[in-house]
């Protein structure tokens, strides 16, 4: 027992200096932000676009949103009017504001819904709820995110079908279909996790249930093969040996080689730390 807290002790240590890393930029970045509100007197729609990209190009979105909003409070009818609030639905997602990104990109929607450039409101939509789940440690010690709450990547999934549905020519279409694929991947596994929870407890219907959800939702996805195997053992358990023998055949037809192997050159530094805490051993 005291083994295992003094490796608890050396990951946390490890987690919060990665953490302080994260400090220190924030407050570099709020001390470079003036912390007084500046005099817009005179400034021209040009200035504050001009401010505001520069903050944007440096990172300092902070600083960056309060000129777009300074920008639309005083000029609200300007030409760029639209342009500007696309701009500040990007500098709140990049500040990691996903409400506020979320609201300025369901608003440029909703006020020029014909507007050239309202494919990428959509868009951004789906990047924010695909990364609204990734935190700081995440970005240095990439976790296994199939074992999250999975409301978000619902959110992304259906934002990027939103996209694709009704802008099938936009430029952005590959990367949401990228990001769909990676979604439908992680979602899977969500399911074959939880599957193999109900496993391990011995709740075998459940567990069929589950699996049956991934090969019906997410049939060409990475998590298949599992689910068929699951599929096997469960109705193994429950007594249905022709729906047992019938995950086998389709098994078999389909990975004659067994289950690919999709972890082996993935293994992060956080699958290791985990390991080295063996809290789950």
């Amino acid at each position: 027992m005291y083994s295992i807290l003094m490796k608890f002790r050396v990951a946390c240590l490890l987690i919060l200096s990665l953490s302080a890393l994260s400090g220190c930029e924030t407050l570099k970045s709020f001390g470079d932000s003036s912390s007084s509100d500046e005099d817009y007197t005179g400034w021209s729609a040009e200035k504050f676009r001009t401010n505001a990209k520069e903050s944007v190009e440096a990172s300092n979105y902070d600083k960056a949103i309060k000129y777009y909003e300074a920008l639309e409070a005083r000029y609200p009818f300007d030409n760029a009017a639209p342009q500007t609030q696309l701009d500040s639905a990007y500098a709140y997602y990049k500040n990691n504001d996903a409400e506020a990104a979320l609201a300025a990109a369901d608003r440029f929607i909703k006020t020029y819904p014909r507007d050239m450039h309202v494919d990428y409101a959509y868009y951004l939509k789906g990047l924010v709820n695909y990364n609204r789940g990734i935190s700081f440690i995440d970005r240095f010690l990439p976790t296994d995110t199939s074992q999250r709450d999975q409301a978000f990547a619902n959110d992304a999934l259906e934002n990027f079908a939103e996209l694709m549905r009704r802008f099938p020519q936009s430029h952005y279409i590959a990367d949401a279909q990228q990001r769909t694929v990676s979604l439908k991947n992680n979602l899977a596994m969500h399911e074959i996790n939880i599957a193999r929870y109900y496993m391990k407890r011995g709740a075998y219907i459940a567990a069929a249930n589950r699996a049956n959800t991934v090969i019906d939702k997410y049939d060409r996805t990475i998590a298949v093969p599992q689910a068929l195997e699951i599929l096997q053992e469960s109705y193994t358990q429950l007594n249905m040996p022709q729906l047992a023998k019938d995950a086998k055949r389709v098994y078999d037809q389909n990975y004659p080689n067994g289950t690919p192997d999709i972890n082996s050159s993935n293994i992060t530094i956080s699958h290791q730390i985990w390991d080295f805490i063996g809290l789950d051993k």
